[in-house]
């Protein structure tokens, strides 16, 4: 029977892309609204260089940013509240991520379909009751189909109830700074007339988070795959992974009051872009719009490694155990610049010639800072690389009578 629904869903897709439509269907084959299976479009993904004013995306809202440091590139209306459609899902996998990347679960834990995961709608994988399925197979359906079923039965193997596992997404969100978001279930469905709520910008910060953890990639770039060894065919809702070079993820969403919605990630050259789409009328209008946005970012940044042009040398320490302690430049993540300024940069490195212990590993001993040309872009600290403890009254006394009685050899 499973063959047979898992064929029939495939011809389903197949119809819809023919006819440019975005549907979910039921097990009947009926077309459901909160769905996410999208149009396929041919992108051109050509880098076009043209300053943000330039930029025309037909959607009310988005926001673009550079993964690593964070910098907002572009953005329009980001901090407009608006409801995520299943995009609510990059938290659901952010915490199912976490939780295998400290142990807590594995990708080969069995997890049981309750009645309540059964009867969820939308994009499903058409789980039944008591049906058991890997991790593997649950965070595959979810990433890889937007599957609602999958998502609940994850929240309920963690957290015990749906509730109480959406009580940590709230959490996890303000502990990430999403300070205008509100989740209500973990799939993004609505809620009689009720909806999660969140802005383009907050989702650009959990789509930060959750890209951070590389293993996900493993299951966001996927095109097409399947689960119960074959018998269900999967195609990657977000058709950016089929069609734009060096796409890697993340996730779609539709509902009728979501409207097309999307956060699309690419990499090229080792730098990682996150485009947020909220709200296009059009599945068109929000794959155009996220191509617009990363090839903008392509054609007109780069992400300098900030180091500095010569081997940092070592600092004397006055009073200290050691007579040096090795400086090192801050945690940095890099800069972002516009790739005209990228070849006037200069890197300026002012060091203090001593300090005096004790010294803590981090404490500040000199200073990079950045130009392009006259201009100064950043500053980043020098810091000890080590602590020196101050040596006592007993080391001093003995290093004199070294020197006394040695003349100064140890």
């Amino acid at each position: 029977m499973k063959k047979l629904v898992s064929f029939f869903m495939i011809a389903m897709l197949l119809v819809s892309c023919a006819y440019g439509t975005e549907a979910s269907f039921d097990s009947a084959g009926i077309p459901m609204d909160s769905g996410d299976v999208t149009d396929v479009f041919m992108f051109d993904d050509s880098e076009v260089a043209l300053s943000a004013d330039d930029i025309d995306i037909a959607v009310p809202s988005a926001i673009l940013i550079e993964k690593e440091t964070g910098t907002v590139i572009y953005e329009k209306n980001a901090d407009e509240q608006l409801s995520p459609a299943s995009v609510t899902k990059i938290m659901t996998i952010l915490l199912i991520v976490e939780e295998i990347e400290n142990g807590t679960l594995s990708l080969d834990d069995v997890v049981t379909t309750s009645q309540t995961a059964a009867s969820m709608g939308g994009s499903q994988i058409f789980l039944e009751e008591g049906e058991q399925m890997s991790v593997h197979e649950m965070l595959k359906s979810i990433v890889v189909a937007s599957a609602n079923d999958a998502c609940v039965a994850m929240a309920e193997h963690l957290s015990g109830t749906e509730s109480a596992f959406v009580a940590r997404m709230n959490e996890k969100a303000a502990e990430l700074g999403m300070t205008n978001t509100t989740f209500i279930n973990c799939t993004g469905l609505p809620v009689d007339d009720s909806e999660n709520l969140t802005t383009a910008r907050d989702i650009s910060i959990m789509s930060q988070a959750v890209i951070s953890h590389e293993m996900i990639k493993e299951y966001t770039t996927i095109w097409m795959d399947s689960v119960r060894n074959g018998e269900f065919g999967l195609s990657n809702t977000n058709k950016l992974i089929f069609y734009y070079e060096g796409a890697t993820g993340l996730k779609t969403g539709f509902t009728q009051k979501a409207m097309y919605c999307l956060s699309a990630t690419a990499e090229r050259d080792g730098v990682e872009y996150i485009a947020v789409i909220m709200h296009g009328e059009t599945s068109n209008d929000r794959f155009e719009s996220a191509k617009t946005l990363l090839n903008y970012a392509f054609a007109n940044y780069t992400l300098l490694d900030v180091q500095p042009d010569e081997v940092l040398q070592p600092i004397a320490v006055e009073l200290g155990e050691v007579d040096y302690v090795q400086p090192v430049l801050e945690d940095s993540d890099g800069l972002l610049l516009e790739k005209t300024a990228a070849a006037n940069i200069t890197k300026i490195v002012e060091m203090d010639e001593s300090v005096t212990a004790p010294i803590e590993a981090g404490d500040k001993v000199g200073t990079l800072t950045v130009y392009d040309g006259d201009t100064e872009i950043t500053r980043i600290s020098i810091v000890a690389g080590d602590s020196v403890a101050k040596i006592t009254w007993g080391q001093i006394f003995g290093k004199f009578m070294r020197i006394m009685f040695t003349g100064g050899v140890n």
